[in-house]
């Protein structure tokens, strides 16, 4: 869906813009079918529970779409230049990392309702937590419904380009091009780590489960901190450049994954050493790939006259959907070479592969042509 919703969000010619009655339409079916997935037709063990998941949840995915994906054609034109587009991908990671943590409290506000208004019943303590978390996200995703003036701030023209044929082009674009192999690589290599994070903690450093999610936290809180030298880095030195270091810094941890459990420190020491590193270049290659691709998408309007912002972040989207499913498949092939302790060898190669993966990433992104981009870009915004 997400291409279909990008070229409908393209070509719209509503009074409104081409991407605020998207998010108007999308956001109340978004946080409605979030609290739907936690409240089942059966009270108990049910194949219709089943189905009631697949279709909620897909009803969810396909809202969320229609809110995001038109989201996210905003960041290049509400940026107008690349240093405004650099600031926007930034708040917007900022945001997304707050958004982790207040979802993350979850179970902490489910308790504290149960205790407050005597509940009887977990699981209705942690529903109403859900809700009350869904009400607050609908509020924020309709703050920019309201406040944002999308025919005044935004070069809000329609494209005439088809589904199909925007689709081509957008991958035809060269600069695009080895943006979105370099993505695909690098979310292939970062969802086999991420879902073998449980293995890595109980299988190689044999600890229990449950420090997983404080390594989770842990990951989440130093990248944010990191966020504001992100910004101040990429000003000073370039985007391309920093996006390619945190490719490759990310491969050397993904191999140190390989000698998890033989490194002469104790195993809760490896444990946190390794998220504190892995925070680092997450935290660059969460705000700077956004920008880089809101330059490609007003490089590419500047160059054609057709301004397809959505179709380029939908086909990232789409791309780094493949990735994510590709990179399970992958880990789960590997567990059957071993994902136990003492016979953990399928484990280990998760982290040659995932280090195989972002290097490969941060080789490809080396041909992006950042100068030409901005240069360009630059160029065509001199006035006559």
């Amino acid at each position: 869906t997400d291409p279909l919703i990008a070229s409908w969000s393209d070509r719209t010619t509503n009074r409104r813009g081409r991407r605020i009655p998207f998010l108007m339409f999308g956001a109340l079916p978004a946080a409605l079918f979030l609290v739907l997935m936690f409240v089942p037709p059966v009270q108990g063990v049910s194949g219709w529970n089943i189905v009631w998941l697949v279709v909620v949840q897909a009803l969810f995915y396909v809202s969320l779409t229609v809110y995001v994906t038109p989201f996210f054609a905003l960041l290049p034109e509400l940026g107008h230049t690349p240093t405004e587009r650099l600031n926007l991908s930034t708040w917007i990671s900022v945001t997304y990392a707050l958004g982790i943590i207040l979802a993350a409290q979850a179970p902490t506000i489910a308790d504290v309702l149960q205790s407050a208004f005597s509940l009887d019943s977990e699981l209705r303590a942690f529903q109403l937590a859900v809700g009350l978390l869904a009400l607050l996200a609908l509020v924020f995703m309709y703050v920019p419904v309201i406040f944002i003036d999308e025919k005044k701030y935004c070069d809000s023209v329609p494209t005439r380009v088809p589904l199909l044929p925007a689709l081509r082009e957008t991958l035809r674009n060269v600069h695009f091009r080895y943006y979105v192999v370099a993505d695909f690589s690098y979310f292939t290599g970062l969802t086999i780590i991420t879902t073998g994070l449980l293995f890595y903690v109980t299988v190689l450093l044999r600890q229990e489960d449950a420090l997983v999610g404080t390594l989770l936290a842990v990951t989440v809180v130093v990248s944010f901190l990191f966020y504001p030298l992100v910004n101040l880095l990429a000003k000073r030195i370039g985007k391309k450049p920093l996006v390619v270091l945190s490719f490759l810094a990310m491969s050397a941890i993904f191999l140190g994954i390989f000698f998890l459990g033989r490194f002469p420190l104790s195993d809760q020491a490896q444990a946190y050493a390794l998220v504190l590193l892995y925070a680092v270049p997450l935290a660059f290659l969460g705000v700077l790939p956004n920008a880089v691709l809101a330059d490609i998408a007003e490089h590419d309007a500047q160059r054609t006259g057709e301004r397809k912002e959505g179709m380029f972040f939908a086909a990232r989207t789409l791309m780094q959907k493949f990735g994510q499913t590709f990179g399970v498949l992958i880990f789960a092939m590997l567990t059957t070479f071993g994902k136990d302790p003492g016979d953990d060898l399928g484990i280990r190669l998760s982290g040659m592969v995932g280090f195989v993966l972002t290097f490969s990433a941060g080789l490809v992104f080396t041909r992006y042509d950042e100068r030409k981009v901005l240069r360009e870009l630059a160029d065509a915004e001199e006035p006559a």
